[in-house]
């Protein structure tokens, strides 16, 4: 764990985390890793129907987005760019007074690989702060393989996760959150308004796993 001298970091157990577009590889990942790690976690999709099919596969509980948002004492979102801004309009009441974690990256692709898309209000992370005023939003978890997430072999997840936010009480309890997960490091990587390097890296990272044929991650060094 990574955390300034004298500091105690905030206990996290117990704590329940709620996947909003938990359906696809990058939730379903988090999912399964926060699951093995001891909390309570629930899946949300669109379809509470297939969101509970999907969650039937990892042995949890799954159900429309918005049932999850009201039940979850955490929210990650990992919904499709496409639909982040309406996803989160709809349950701005639901997650009123939550820490919501958005591990989004806005991305476009084309012939030549993927490009950081611009984004009005700076990053998705930052999207998701305007757009829900009574949340405490953190960025985190955009550059961890949903294929590492997935893989029963893989014991130790070996990367940084960089914590982004505001709000001092919700980034410590992010990177807390981060170090549940064997070989992961939560290392807080400054204010929300820094996000958008963070999510636009996820190119960079995407094009060296294809030219490696690899799933690589990050390590801050000296730390």
């Amino acid at each position: 764990m990574i955390w300034p001298m004298a500091q105690t970091p905030p206990d996290v157990n117990g704590l329940s985390i709620g996947i909003l577009g938990g359906t696809g590889d990058q939730g379903k990942g988090l999912a399964r890793r926060f699951s093995i790690a001891g909390h309570t976690v629930l899946i949300g999709g669109r379809n509470a129907e297939r969101a509970a099919s999907v969650a039937a596969e990892i042995g949890l509980d799954g159900s429309d987005n918005a049932t999850v948002a009201a039940q979850a004492d955490i929210v990650i979102v990992a919904v499709p760019w496409e639909g982040h801004k309406a996803t989160l309009e709809s349950l701005r009441a639901e997650l009123a007074g939550k820490i919501v974690i958005d591990c989004v990256n806005p991305l476009g692709f084309d012939a030549k690989g993927s490009y950081a898309l611009a984004v009005e209000e700076g990053s998705a992370a930052e999207q998701a702060a305007a757009v829900l005023p009574d949340s405490r939003v953190v960025g985190a978890f955009h550059h961890v393989s949903a294929v590492l997430l997935l893989d029963p072999a893989v014991d130790s997840v070996d990367l940084d996760v960089l914590v982004l936010g505001d709000d001092r009480e919700a980034t410590d309890t992010v990177q807390a959150l981060a170090d549940r997960i064997p070989g992961m490091r939560g290392v807080y990587g400054g204010r929300l308004r820094n996000a958008h390097q963070v999510e636009a890296l996820t190119a960079n990272l995407i094009s060296i796993n294809r030219r490696y044929k690899a799933h690589a991650g990050f390590r801050v060094t000296d730390i």
